[in-house]
């Protein structure tokens, strides 16, 4: 019997370079993700730092030491009550209210890949301001407790009301069109805001400060009534982002790839009406935070939705605590609302991306 020698495997040059290459290319998507990984817990880490200096600086600064003081041991004095009762529900509020509001305008974005999609500008905020103040001249409701429903109510049927007027005739529902429809919905709603403040009295001692948006008076009563609506608006965005990748892609190609288009846009509506109606009850109507920071977000993420509304929850919130703490320090007396702050911020990039030569076809 003769000893056959068998002859060694040989592989072919280009199975070789594609195996390298897909090796590479794994390793270049792991640093990429441990990059946003590490650039999200240092977006936490700002957020944390934001929220220290939102409860220890004001019109009266108090060290940190005594803040810490004031959670473990708080003695009634001055500084502990500033810090329990005024400055910590104004933190807190700030966080959840700005992740709102940014979860929202990534949504909007995502889902009608409209980069000039946001709860202001698309009349949504407006909507909810409306029905506010109709609960509180008609029903005299004053907790918002009590009138976040109407506001749920507004923000939806002002939504509904933008994207009609948006896709009316053959044109479809441009990023422009929608824009348009939406500065005349907010326009209307808030002529008729200010008709009801001037008729009453009441109303506009309840909202003067509300209506440009502001976190001042707030209390975590308010907050442990809004807290469910808007946690859960958030849960449901988050895990909507692997469904938007997909629907970004286009109607046809995700509906062969699976994806249930119309579950996702239902859903990602439910969550931005939640999120919009609870921070809009609770805050007043605050334009541009989900505008300005999806942009900044997509510009460190890029467009993957898995990213990106994580991100664009945390820097909103850094941003809205930011502007609350400077609105209290930027004036040598009294505060600035933090809703003009965010105005004064988001106004120019508004101006920027509507500049833009691929935006500007109507």
């Amino acid at each position: 019997m003769s000893a056959q020698t068998a002859a060694p495997e040989r592989r072919s040059p280009d199975r070789d370079e594609a195996t390298q290459a897909l090796a590479k290319r794994t390793r270049a998507g792991a640093k990429v993700h441990t990059a946003r990984a590490l650039g999200l817990l240092v977006a936490i880490g700002v957020l944390l730092l934001c929220v220290g200096l939102s409860v220890s600086v004001g019109a009266k600064s108090i060290p940190l030491g005594t803040v810490w003081e004031a959670l473990v041991s708080n003695d009634g004095s001055y500084d502990h009550s500033v810090v329990v009762e005024l400055r910590i529900p104004r933190a807190v509020l700030g966080v959840f209210v700005g992740a709102a509001l940014g979860l929202s305008g990534a949504l909007m974005q995502g889902l009608t890949r409209n980069p000039l999609a946001e709860p202001g500008i698309l009349g949504v905020n407006s909507g909810a301001a409306a029905a506010v103040v109709v609960a509180i001249f008609v029903f005299g409701l004053t907790s918002p407790g009590a009138y976040v429903w109407f506001a749920f109510v507004g923000a939806a049927v002002a939504a509904l009301a933008v994207y009609a007027l948006g896709s009316r005739g053959r044109s479809q529902a441009t990023p422009v069109r929608l824009a348009l429809a939406g500065t005349a919905v907010a326009a209307v709603l808030q002529g008729l805001v200010y008709a009801v403040i001037v008729l009453d009295d009441f109303v506009f001692d309840r909202i003067r400060f509300w209506q440009v948006g502001s976190l001042v008076g707030r209390d975590l009563e308010l907050f442990s009534r809004i807290w469910p609506f808007l946690v859960t608006g958030v849960v449901i965005a988050l895990l909507l982002a692997p469904a938007l990748n997909t629907v970004a892609l286009g109607d046809d190609l995700a509906a062969a790839l699976g994806a249930h288009i119309n579950r996702t846009r239902l859903l990602a509506a439910v969550a931005i009406v939640l999120m919009c109606g609870a921070a809009t009850a609770t805050a007043g109507p605050i334009w541009f935070v989900g505008l300005t920071v999806p942009h900044v977000a997509r510009a460190i993420t890029g467009p993957d939705q898995r990213w990106l509304l994580p991100y664009s929850a945390v820097l909103a919130a850094v941003l809205l605590t930011a502007a609350d703490t400077l609105g209290r320090v930027v004036l040598p007396t009294g505060e600035l609302e933090v809703g003009i702050i965010t105005a004064l911020v988001g106004a120019p990039v508004f101006i920027a991306l509507v500049r833009r030569k691929r935006m500007a076809q109507i």
